[in-house]
Parts: C-alpha cells; structure tokens; sequence
C-alpha cells in the first residue's frame, strides 16, 4: 500500500431536496447546499485512499479551502473528482473540483491527516468523561 502524488478519487450523487440549502440551514433555496459540496469533496479524497492505508489507519479533514461558484438544481447529478497533490509526513493535500451536469460547480484544497484509528476515537470520547 504506497500513497503517492496523483492518487485520484470520485464521489457521485444526486441533488435531492434533502441536499439542498434550505435543508441544512446554509440558505433559504433549494439548490445544492454548500455542506453537501464539501462532504462530496470530501467523499472524494477518501475514495483515494480506499486501500492504501495501513491497517487501523484512517484519514481525518483538518483543513479545507472550498470556492462554491456554481448552483445546482434538485434533480442534477454532481460528482466531486479528487488529486493527491503533496504528501507532507502524515498531512495529506488534495485538490478537488466539483462538477454538474453543466460543468464545473467548485472547488477545493483539502488537507487530511493520516491517524490511528483508535487511539483517535479514544482521545475523542475522553472528552466525554472530562466533560461531566
């Protein structure tokens, strides 16, 4: 299992109403919600990971730059095309562009971060003791 530079992935979907803005509260329309962009974009960079991590490794977002230039109706399909760009240790640069059916909807620099599985879920559910 090797991570290198121009590792792709994709991610497909349909706008539906529960995937618009006025669904998720990040607008009034019933176009394409900006959070389900970037969850698509998302989506993407780990389908280019699929594989290619070690076992009880997985990839965590920890830094996104997402333009969203394009509206998207209830009906279209949309689909988010990812590129590993640099591999900094265990931080993780993709490049991302989104489209619809009638081109290109937005854009993204998303960094992961390569972490151990459990030790990370752990860390995270400790703050549910220390918060009581």
């Amino acid at each position: 299992m090797e991570l290198k530079i121009g590792l792709t992935g994709r991610a497909d979907a349909l706008v539906t109403s529960d995937k618009t803005a006025a669904a998720c509260g990040s607008g009034s329309l019933p176009v394409f919600g900006t959070p389900f962009l970037l969850a698509l974009m998302e989506e993407a960079t780990c389908n280019s990971l699929e594989g290619r991590l070690e076992d009880g490794r997985s990839s965590v977002g920890v830094s996104m730059e997402v333009q969203h230039s394009a509206a998207s109706p209830v009906g279209i399909k949309v689909w988010a095309e990812s590129e590993l760009t640099k591999i900094d240790g265990k931080m993780l640069t993709f490049t991302v562009t989104a489209y619809d059916e009638a081109g290109v909807i937005g854009t993204a620099s998303i960094t992961r971060c390569i972490i151990r599985s459990e030790s990370f879920v752990a860390r995270c559910n400790a703050k549910l003791i220390s918060s009581k």
